[in-house]
């Protein structure tokens, strides 16, 4: 394998470590690295669990990001009954262009997708979001892709939304400077078809209700805002919603409460440094103007989950600046408050980033995820599994034992 993974066959992490009993009394606590750090860039990881129990994960490396056209999209396999991840091989790789953001997604009806989005021109305004599907990827080495595609949407109301959001959130738009400036060429840009068509973005999990509508969350730099792309037909088909407009309000991730209200958290790319979120009381065609959490965020990815204890657990960067915090809360009042608090990742600013949590639940109960690992000697992607009781024990005093 190119690129610093040919030595994956003589190493590996998990060989040392071993996933606790599931009957154990004590809290449970796994991590492992799924390659070895090494200098090329790894970032934006999504995992899946498939229907025989494997673990699927993908991420995208390459010499950078959008400005790399050597960045193309690598998975890993760690299948049941075995305690390593297989040697990463290509999911999706445009030649000559930028491939980034996957995220995996399991059907109702098995299947596993891959969505992401080709850079165009080096600029994330340029993404061009593409899927594929496969019916056979539990064996050794990529997926057997059956079918791929690209989704084309045009964002519902998207230019009245954008003024109504301009007049909703004017007063916090004139404490900064600059800002009203920003707005102005925004709004003017969202008049062309095409700026406000193309640059959507992947980053979390799609979310599937009770109905079977599968929500896609989405992303734009152009404008930073939010969207949904909406299928009713188990993504033969997919539509847009209106956009989520707040102030730099971006990379939803979707949860539904019980009475069916769905809430989007969102990271803040704008001034405040908090987490926002907003509702839908429409199954996600509609979106409430977005507010702020009194949880901090310093422009970094967040991805809540519904647990089935109905628990919500939400991992994110719990700083004003800097990726050196990432933290794993629990919500008892779905996503009201966040009572309980522990960290994954605990380092002073500058000796590491951790980021971009890709988070599931599997069958038995545990929970799993996977982040981006950057750690001054290299980068990889790292994978913990934990569960509740973990969770609610807290940070470790200074005289104990970190895990």
């Amino acid at each position: 394998m190119r690129r610093g993974f040919r030595l994956l066959a003589s190493w590996c992490l998990a060989s040392a470590l071993r996933l606790p009993s599931l009957h154990a009394q004590q809290p449970t606590y796994f991590a492992e690295l799924i390659f070895p750090p090494e200098r090329w860039h790894n970032h934006s990881s999504s995992l899946v669990q498939a229907p025989n129990g494997d673990l699927i994960v993908c991420w995208y490396h390459g010499s950078g990001e959008r400005n790399a056209d050597d960045v193309l999209i690598l998975g890993s396999r760690k299948a049941v009954g075995t305690d390593q991840w297989e040697t990463p091989f290509v999911m999706a790789d445009v030649p000559c262009f930028p491939d980034c953001n996957p995220v995996l997604f399991i059907d109702v009806r098995g299947r596993l997708w891959l969505f992401w989005v080709v850079i165009y021109s080096n600029q994330w305004e340029s993404a061009l979001l593409k899927y594929r599907w496969a019916e056979e990827y539990t064996a050794p080495g990529p997926p057997k892709w059956r079918w791929q595609d690209v989704i084309m949407l045009d964002p519902l109301n998207f230019v009245d939304k954008l003024r109504e959001g301009v007049e909703w959130f004017r007063a916090t738009i004139e404490q900064y400077p600059g800002a009203k400036e920003e707005v102005r060429q925004a709004l003017q840009l969202a008049e062309h078809k095409l700026a406000r068509r193309l640059g959507w973005m992947t980053r979390t999990h799609p979310l599937t209700l009770p109905s079977g509508r599968i929500l896609l969350p989405l992303y734009t730099d152009a404008f930073s805002v939010g969207l949904v792309a909406v299928s009713d037909d188990t993504g033969r088909t997919w539509r847009a919603s209106e956009p989520i407009v707040g102030v730099g309000g971006i990379q939803p991730s979707i949860v539904r409460r019980r009475d069916g209200v769905l809430v989007a958290f969102m990271r803040d790319n704008g001034p405040q440094h908090r987490i926002q979120y907003a509702e839908s009381r429409d199954d996600g065609i509609h979106w409430s103007p977005v507010q702020f959490l009194d949880l901090v965020n310093p422009g970094s990815s967040v991805e809540v989950i519904a647990l089935r204890s109905g628990n919500w657990l939400m991992v994110c960067n719990d700083t004003e600046r800097g990726r050196h915090s990432l933290v794993a809360m629990l919500s008892e009042d779905e996503g009201r408050s966040w009572r309980w608090q522990r960290h994954l990742e605990l380092v002073e600013p500058g000796k590491g980033s951790f980021s971009y949590p890709s988070l599931i639940q599997t069958r038995d109960g545990l929970i799993h995820v996977t982040y981006s690992y950057h750690p001054p000697e290299g980068e990889s992607i790292k994978h913990v599994v934990f569960d509740e009781a973990w969770v609610m024990q807290g940070d470790p005093g200074p005289s104990e034992e970190r895990r």
